[in-house]
């Protein structure tokens, strides 16, 4: 029964970061397509074969699917419950017949997916347990002069101002603190481990996003990253910040995230493009 009650928690949790993947995507959809026609820019001719590497819900892959119209796209993740939205999505976007979600847990191996023209990893080489295994991985599955696209988040997004009205100023920065020290989002430049894996690393840019006014997936994916704060960091927060995060949270208090004019979502990825000689 324990084990049962552990597997809901794991699926239910994975339900949750698949909607703020969704949400992700959804704010950001012009940024995609800007870092895909980078890709693109830098991709060899006519790929064949694209690998979304460590897919989630598959914004990226379809991202890919529109910017390479002949390509097979191959998505990989080891969560079902990811692949199965991905597959969904592709079917609902008329990408689904080229497009196959693999489930494999890159700790364990690389898949059996054949040859690829391109590779794609964003946000997901930081999750593995020996990213240098997989960057030799992923150089010895690509095709001389292919390309790997590695992007990255620079900071978590910021939705508020400094001073939002209610409780100290600067909470977004301290709960940013608060998520660094938990190691979030810890990557590093990931230039130096693309050069020791055999790339030559062709160039590098960051992009930066911003929607606002807040549209209503912006709010819902403001909600759900600061719940996330409040659920994740509610032992390391100050008490008058939580309060704060509460009356944000709220959907009856009138500076809730719900009723602010001043919510606008930022965001900052750094994009690397390497290619194996």
């Amino acid at each position: 029964m324990k084990q049962h009650a552990h597997h809901h928690h794991a699926h239910h949790n994975e339900s949750g970061l698949a909607d703020m993947l969704d949400l992700d995507a959804q704010v950001f959809s012009s940024y995609l397509d800007e870092v895909t026609d980078w890709v693109r820019r830098h991709a060899p001719e006519a790929p064949r074969k694209v690998a979304d590497v460590g897919a989630g819900t598959g914004a990226g892959g379809l991202a890919l699917a529109r910017a390479f119209t002949a390509a097979e796209i191959v998505a990989i993740d080891r969560s079902p419950v990811m692949l199965d939205r991905l597959r969904a999505a592709a079917y609902e976007q008329g990408v689904g017949d080229r497009l196959s979600a693999v489930r494999a847990d890159l700790d364990a191996g690389w898949p059996p997916i054949g040859a690829l023209d391109v590779a794609w990893a964003a946000s997901s080489l930081h999750h593995v347990a020996d990213p240098d295994r997989v960057l030799r991985d992923i150089r010895a599955a690509l095709n001389p002069g292919g390309l790997l696209a590695v992007i990255e988040m620079d900071a978590l997004p910021r939705f508020l101002p400094d001073d939002i009205g209610l409780g100290r100023p600067g909470l977004e920065a301290r709960c940013h603190e608060a998520a660094a020290r938990a190691g979030w989002n810890a990557h590093p430049d990931w230039r130096p481990h693309l050069e020791a894996a055999g790339f030559a690393v062709v160039a590098q840019h960051s992009f930066t996003a911003e929607a606002g006014p807040a549209s209503p997936s912006a709010r819902r994916y403001g909600h759900a990253v600061l719940n996330r704060f409040r659920s994740a960091l509610g032992d390391v927060l100050a008490a008058d910040d939580l309060d704060t995060l509460d009356r944000l949270l709220a959907d009856d208090h009138p500076a809730s995230l719900r009723n602010r004019r001043d919510l606008t979502v930022r965001a900052v990825r750094t994009a690397w493009a390497a290619r194996r000689p």
